[in-house]
């Protein structure tokens, strides 16, 4: 395939990311990063979709059902979009694959994801390799636009480009702990990340689960799992 420009590309993504305010983006540089069957694709574009803050601050101890709906339409609206921008990309001959904002339970690689929680790309990952934030004490995205108030959603692409920002290898919370002190499930020990921290470390992904699992059965009346108090409490990006 031929390459375009990268002025050409973030033409591209930004007809798509309207209203601009609601977004953000940023290229990462992945080469060694990722694994064999991605080998063929160096860089990432990072896109991040502002959650509602009406919505978010609703959230005090539980989740709600406006806060459930609007995870979800928030999910498909960054699908739709990472599936119009490659389509673009493609057809200026620029080779790239999606990664979705989540793993769906119905699809094959639901399975997979289940043993581990991780998935085989991860969104954060990405952003922090774009520069667009840090991982945070509950193992939230913490972006520098809007703090932890988004969903995150990626693209590879196969050819270089040159990323906007310097990536972020830690943590910029730092002695903050509302997050961990807030969380239901206390999945949290209050241990800081960088890229040398395995999530494992600081996080019980296990727990978080069966807690936003709880919440699902017991609020909503769903088998979904969702919370959001995490990132309803952080002081970065509420407008109170």
């Amino acid at each position: 395939m031929g390459s375009l420009s990268q002025t050409g590309i973030e033409q591209i993504i930004q007809k798509h990311l309207l209203p601009s305010a609601h977004f953000i983006y940023g290229f990462a540089d992945l080469r060694g990063l990722l694994i064999p069957e991605f080998r063929e694709f160096s860089s990432g574009i990072s896109i991040g979709k502002k959650l509602a803050d009406n919505i978010l601050d609703s959230i005090e101890t539980r989740p709600t059902l406006e806060y459930y709906e609007h995870y979800r339409e928030m999910n498909l609206a960054l699908e739709q979009i990472i599936d119009a921008i490659c389509l673009d990309l493609r057809q200026n001959k620029v080779k790239c694959i999606k990664v979705s904002p989540t793993v769906v339970m119905t699809s094959e690689e639901f399975r997979p994801y289940l043993k581990e929680l991780r998935y085989k790309l991860s969104h954060k990952m990405v952003a922090t390799r774009a520069g667009l934030g840090w991982i945070g004490k509950t193992d939230l995205f913490v972006s520098k636009a809007f703090g932890p108030r988004l969903r995150l959603a990626s693209i590879l692409i196969e050819q270089n480009v040159k990323p906007g920002n310097r990536p972020i290898d830690n943590s910029r919370c730092g002695s903050c702990a509302v997050c961990v002190d807030k969380c239901p499930a206390h999945a949290a020990n209050g241990r800081s990340w960088d890229i040398h921290t395995d999530r494992d470390l600081f996080f019980d992904a296990e727990k978080c689960r069966e807690q936003c699992g709880r919440f699902g059965m017991e609020i909503l009346m769903k088998d979904t799992r969702i919370c959001g108090i995490c990132v309803s409490v952080c002081p970065l990006g509420r407008n109170l």
